[in-house]
């Protein structure tokens, strides 16, 4: 197969070609420092030309992979696609840009390249970024070692030792962790003690949760949350949670849209856990800096949370993992936030 198996079905206009210019450098950086991939692996790249920052980001991996063959997923068949999968060896590396997400019938992409030994690259639902927002996704592409690779470690060690969390909303109370946090997981593209090379970009996060769910208190505001189609809902006011013994008792000044998201869960679930405590560290993504896919935007500068019992890196004795619905993401305002008596985020930035 040549590289140039596949061209994409229409030509980038020239803002798009001056996007994909500085994308191709984010690109270049991951793949060096992030994936540490080199010409003596092979690539593949799949993709799709039904969005413009599907196209941008082809033509940037393009730019990147020179040697790379190129399919594109709406012009050759499944079994074309999986015959390239097939044809690579462990360490080689698989770039998917989708609009939406691929379907290859009961094939988990990225879950069965991972059991192959392959490193993948995975960017899913561009298409539910709008066009005003291409240049801040991109943005979101840039990866500074020094960064992520220092204050995420260190995050990290600050979570681990951590007795007791404090997120200040600017709510009538903060909200209380009154106990010890899970050891914290690392999404800060250092794959060096981890089973498996790469995942969905972009990335920037460490997360955890409380070890005992019940031992979560107090109230959070919240500016955003995630709705029934994994987009951005920004409500006109922040909605407040008071939470009890982990579960979300109330939501002051919800809106109909919240309230929805609420109800369904509690129909399915019978009550509202707060399960996962998100420190996102990329700085592309603030409060008024967003983007409409939820899950990109999860990687936001500040604290995320999510609501519902399913959070399938933790297990909790109360909560069986088959009976855990929804993992719904909601934003809270960053006042603040204290691990046991130390400040590690003021003025819209971390200081572990």
């Amino acid at each position: 197969m040549s590289p140039s198996a596949a061209e994409p079905s229409a030509p980038l206009d020239p803002e798009e070609a001056a996007l994909a210019r500085v994308a191709a450098r984010h690109v270049g950086d991951l793949l060096f420092h992030a994936i540490r991939h080199t010409d003596a692996r092979r690539a593949l790249l799949v993709s799709d030309a039904r969005s413009g920052l599907a196209r941008v980001l082809t033509a940037a991996y393009r730019a990147c992979l020179p040697g790379a063959p190129h399919l594109d997923f709406d012009a050759v068949s499944v079994e074309t696609v999986m015959a390239a999968f097939g044809a690579l060896s462990p360490g080689d590396l698989v770039v998917l840009v989708q609009s939406t997400s691929f379907r290859l019938e009961a094939f988990r992409i990225r879950v069965e390249l991972f059991k192959r030994g392959l490193k993948v690259i995975e960017h899913p639902h561009l298409a539910r970024m709008r066009p005003e927002e291409h240049e801040r996704y991109v943005a979101s592409l840039a990866y500074d070692p020094g960064y992520y690779r220092v204050v995420g470690p260190a995050l990290k060690a600050r979570i681990d030792r951590a007795s007791s969390a404090r997120v200040d909303s600017g709510a009538a109370e903060p909200l209380v962790y009154d106990g010890p946090l899970e050891p914290a997981k690392l999404n800060i593209g250092d794959y060096s003690a981890l089973p498996n090379v790469g995942g969905q970009f972009p990335i920037g996060e460490v997360f955890t949760e409380a070890r005992q769910l019940g031992r979560v208190h107090g109230q959070v505001r919240i500016f955003v949350f995630g709705d029934g189609q994994f987009r951005v809902n920004v409500p006109p006011h922040p909605i407040t949670l008071v939470v009890e013994g982990g579960r979300v008792v109330a939501a002051l000044d919800a809106t109909p849209d919240f309230e929805a998201v609420v109800a369904q869960i509690r129909a399915d679930e019978e009550v509202v856990w707060l399960r996962e405590l998100g420190f996102g560290m990329n700085r592309a993504f603030t409060p008024a800096g967003r983007v409409s896919d939820v899950g990109t935007y999860e990687r936001m500068c500040g604290i995320h949370l999510s609501l519902g019992a399913k959070h399938a890196v933790y297990d909790k004795p109360e909560l069986r993992r088959k009976h855990g619905k929804y993992h719904v993401d909601v934003f809270a305002i960053t006042e603040g936030v204290r691990l046991d008596d130390t400040v590690i985020f003021a003025d819209g930035a971390w200081c572990p």
